[in-house]
């Protein structure tokens, strides 16, 4: 065969080899298109974030969180601005680092070692130096980089939660912890709605990392949490915290004590608290001297630990958190049960003796008192056990249980607050004997929480209606827009209207005379119950819960107050002596709030306030006339004939029957000292005061049998003008302890 000529040998070889670079090109195009599909089309998203990730710097703008309000509009919870201090060691010379170290270290009151150990840390983009700055110190680490042309310190604006009213409804509110997250209280419960929406800042950076100041910045501005409104009113609030405070130290009250003001028709939380307590902007100090010396007495381990329990029992809310036994407060329950089951009716009558057996236990009445016979009002206003065991013996243990759970008294009541327990401590039907059912049916033997107590006690005096009891009334976003409205809700009809009718009726009797006298309100009608339980859990056999829970106007029943006092030291351990006085006083002003007005007996009318007239430049003789008119008595200094001077003052108010200091010519002014008045009934310390030329307003229950003077406003032997008053409050020491 011929050979090709060497031309035409060659030509085909170039052919070939563009064809086989043709391919190739066209191999690579391929490649490249799809490799550019797949970085453009199919993962642009991904490179693009990526890219964006390694020429941008995101900084976080933080949400202040909503706020919390009172019913009334106090601001409970609200937001201060404050500032982060960061840094970008990075962004440093190396020249600069020591000399920054030592100045922030400074400024920022930290280690300077430890700050010079994070700034040395040259690849690091970011440090955290400081959180929570105030603006003092953020102007001074800003002053201090400028003047020194140091870069990489970033100060950023940040929020904390800040609580204007200090420790006010501690208990109830919570606190956050260093993230802005709640902790515990309604922080805790409500966090998702209070938590608001981070915003950004967005800002160039070129290939080392350093921000490009001249390049673009976006930024996402944040959106502020939902803000509560509660229906806790802060002036309740105010008159629950103050008696509360007061009654846990005259009483030197070992285990905390608890209060609970509820709106009855309604389940509403008007007051909640627990004493003593803390401050959330300074939630880990301990509050109470006395414990917080004991542990920092302590050291290592032992130190930690309890500083953790301190701090734990402070934080805890025991209105809502701690299980207990209501003691005699629970014969309300039973009373009401058996009168609405029709197991007995009020003219039934019972004995109570020496003691009752059953099923081979005794029991007896609190310090073996023997009552007698009695009908089922008198019985519930001497607190009789014996005769409420056989009211419960009468009722069975079915129908006993039914009515235990119809009151919620099983479960958590579902308050909007976190720690509830969910599950109390009781006898089932099944389980309940006849000595158990005896213990019950007086008020042991059962643990439950005071929230149950007081929402089944307004249960029973408004008409028979258990309502969810609740503590935020509505939610609002950052515009002000209402998202959620919480409307009361009635979770069942536990006993009729007349049953309920008949309880106002017997618990206005028990503070009429009975066991809850110490709870008499000048001009209020005011029903109750008195209790005092064993801790049996405790190692003290003395230890005792003191409660009582009232409730007024006792003929249309508006609030229910209840007053537990955990572990009382005092002259007395039971709820009448203890915790009523604490109840009426709340009672006294949260009507006078509502302007609920007084309607006064005869009695009561002869010792009512009355307004001092002015009876300066009057004769004698007038001056006194006049003060009649209103109640009052003058007595006449100097040999004038004209009032020159008074005293009280034009305006003042006093109780009727007070005497005024009437001056004439030059005498001058009268002075006094004021005498001991513990241990004396009214009429006895009204003639000791008058003796001194003073004046006595008297509250609590002077004129109820047995009542003596406890406290007075004014110490012993201090010298005052004549014409004082001094505020003395009586208790009857003698009620006796209704275990």
């Amino acid at each position: 065969m011929a050979k090709l000529p060497q031309a035409a040998q060659n030509n085909g070889m170039r052919i070939r080899t563009r064809l086989v670079a043709g391919l190739f090109v066209l191999l690579l195009a391929g490649v490249i298109v799809g490799r550019l599909y797949v970085l453009q089309i199919r993962d642009r998203d991904f490179y693009a974030w990526k890219a964006a990730g390694q020429q941008l710097r995101d900084s976080v703008v933080p949400a202040p969180r909503g706020q919390i309000l009172s019913a009334d509009g106090c601001v409970l919870a609200a937001n201060a601005t404050c500032w982060t201090i960061r840094a970008s060691p990075r962004e440093m010379t190396d020249e600069q680092v020591a000399p920054a170290a030592a100045a922030l270290a400074q400024i920022l009151e930290l280690d300077e070692s430890r700050v010079l150990e994070q700034l040395s840390d040259r690849h690091s983009n970011d440090k955290l130096l400081r959180r929570r700055v105030d603006k003092e110190t953020a102007d001074a680490v800003r002053s201090w980089c400028a003047e020194n042309e140091v870069g990489g310190v970033l100060i950023l604006q940040d929020t904390k939660r800040y609580y204007p009213e200090g420790d006010f409804a501690a208990s109830l509110l919570g606190f956050t912890n260093v993230d802005n997250a709640g902790m515990a209280g309604l922080e805790l419960k409500y966090n998702t709605a209070l938590t608001g929406q981070n915003g950004l800042v967005l800002t160039a950076k070129n290939a080392w990392g350093y921000d490009m100041p001249t390049h673009y910045a976006a930024y996402v501005p944040p959106v502020q949490g939902d803000t509560l409104t509660l229906t806790i009113d802060s002036n309740i609030q105010h008159y629950l915290e103050k008696y509360l405070t007061f009654a846990v130290q005259e009483h030197h009250v070992a285990a905390r004590a608890v209060g609970i003001v509820m709106e009855v028709d309604t389940g509403a939380i008007l007051a909640i608290s627990t004493k003593p307590d803390y401050d959330p902007n300074q939630p880990r100090v301990i509050q109470d001297p006395q414990i917080r010396a004991q542990v920092d007495a302590l050291t290592g381990e032992d130190r930690t630990a309890a500083l953790q329990l301190a701090q734990q029992t402070q934080w805890r809310n025991k209105a809502v958190s701690d299980l207990y036994e209501p003691g005699s407060v629970f014969k309300l329950i039973t009373c009401s049960a058996a009168l609405d089951a029709g197991a007995v009716a009020p003219g039934d009558t019972f004995y109570c003796g020496e003691s009752i057996n059953v099923a081979g236990t005794r029991f007896h009445c609190a310090n073996r008192r023997r009552h007698g016979t009695q009908d089922v009002a008198l019985a519930l206003k001497n607190s009789c056990n014996q005769s409420f065991i056989q009211i419960g013996q009468r009722l069975g243990k079915e129908r006993f249980f039914q009515y235990f759970e119809a009151f919620g008294l099983c479960g958590a009541t579902g308050i909007d607050l976190p720690a509830e327990p969910k599950k109390s401590e009781y006898y089932t039907a099944e389980r309940m004997g006849p000595v158990e059912l005896a213990s019950c049916a007086f008020g042991q033997s059962s643990k439950i929480t005071p929230i149950q107590v007081i929402t089944a006690v307004s249960c029973i005096v408004n008409g028979g209606h258990l309502m969810q009891p609740h503590i935020v009334a509505q939610i609002t976003d950052a515009q002000g827009h209402i998202k959620q409205k919480i409307e009361p809700t009635e979770k069942k009809r536990v006993i009729g209207e007349e049953t309920s009718s008949v309880m106002c009726s017997m618990m206005e009797g028990v503070v009429n005379g009975g066991s809850g006298k110490n709870a008499y309100v000048a001009g209020y009608r005011v029903g109750g119950k008195t209790g005092t339980s064993q801790k049996l859990d405790s190692e003290d056999e003395k230890a005792r819960i003191a409660s009582f829970v009232g409730v007024a106007p006792a003929d249309n029943p508006r609030i229910a107050v209840l007053i537990a006092l955990d572990e009382p030291h005092s002259f007395a351990t039971g709820g009448g002596a203890l915790a009523a006085p604490v109840a009426a006083q709340i009672i006294e002003d949260t009507l006078s709030y509502y302007g609920v007005p007084r309607q006064y007996t005869p009695e009561e009318q002869e010792t009512m306030e009355t307004s001092v007239p002015k009876v300066t430049e009057l004769g004698t003789q007038a001056a006194i006339e006049r003060l009649a008119q209103n109640g009052l008595g003058g007595k006449v200094q100097g040999n004038g004939d004209v009032v020159t001077a008074q005293f009280p003052q034009p305006g003042e108010t006093l109780p009727r029957g007070s005497t005024l200091l009437l001056y004439t010519g030059d005498a001058s002014q009268c002075l006094t000292q004021v005498p001991a008045l513990a241990g004396q009934n009214a009429a006895e310390a009204r003639a000791v005061l008058a003796s001194a030329g003073l004046n006595l307003r008297a509250e609590g229950a002077p004129d109820q049998p047995d009542t003596v003077a406890l406290f007075q406003n004014l110490e012993p032997g201090c010298t005052v003008p004549m014409g004082s008053t001094v505020k003395v409050r009586f208790y009857d020491p003698t009620v006796v302890d209704d275990e």
